[in-house]
């Protein structure tokens, strides 16, 4: 996979298809909404769903761990899907989450769906955190971005980042987590002058200008370049 530079307030971070962040000078790597659980979750409420999406979210995150080498993994908030999902987790999945503490330090943020140690990381010049709130700085998650453009003469609609010179917002990592649109206020009312959008590719990222994004219900007209 071809991870993307992006430079965030003089630093250079790279984004990763996967949907993490990655820190080479601080050697830091960053998820957001892992949502773990949530299958169990719509499970208890009637949804028959197959019961293994935290088991393949924790998979696809130990493989990241391990190519990247981090000092420090900060996950930012909604790891869980609800207060009580960690109650729920099998053994498959409890020794995954071991595995994942062995090989690097965990920094757990809280979310609006579960708790965590902390709210926010500072690590100046930015800040992690859950919810966004259009700080300089300011690397978040819970809105989890999606976008759709025209790949190759298809219509593609992807979970993306968006990043101006003064922010990143992550998408979501959970494997059940669905995405919101990109032309929505919450999401276009953090960059108000503007931002890019980069899609999750299989092996790279592509990019193309925020304003640019076409509704997910509908084929874009304008394509998009890679990243």
């Amino acid at each position: 996979m071809t991870a993307a530079p992006l430079h965030l307030l003089g630093e250079r971070l790279m984004l990763d298809p996967s949907g993490a962040l990655w820190w080479p000078a601080r050697r830091l790597l960053a998820v957001a909404d892992l949502h773990l659980e949530k299958g169990s979750a719509l499970a208890a409420r009637g949804s028959l769903v197959p019961p293994y999406d935290s088991r393949a979210t924790l998979e696809r995150l130990i493989r990241l761990v391990r190519l990247y080498r981090p000092d420090r993994l900060v996950l930012l908030g909604d790891s869980f899907h609800d207060r009580t999902g960690a109650a729920r987790l099998g053994q498959a999945e409890r020794e995954a989450l071991a595995t994942l503490s062995r090989l690097t330090a965990i920094t757990w943020l809280s979310g609006n769906h579960d708790p965590g140690a902390a709210e926010e990381a500072h690590e100046p010049p930015l800040t992690f955190r859950h919810v966004p709130r259009g700080r300089t700085g300011e690397i978040s998650g819970h809105l989890h971005p999606k976008a759709a453009v025209t790949m190759r003469g298809a219509w593609v609609a992807r979970a993306c980042f968006v990043a101006d010179s003064r922010r990143l917002l992550l998408p979501a990592f959970g494997a059940y987590t669905g995405g919101l649109d990109v032309r929505d206020p919450a999401i276009r009312g953090l960059f108000p002058r503007g931002a890019r959008v980069f899609l999750l590719g299989k092996d790279r990222l592509f990019s193309f200008p925020l304003a640019a994004a076409a509704p997910l219900s509908e084929p874009p007209a304008k394509a998009m370049s890679e990243a």
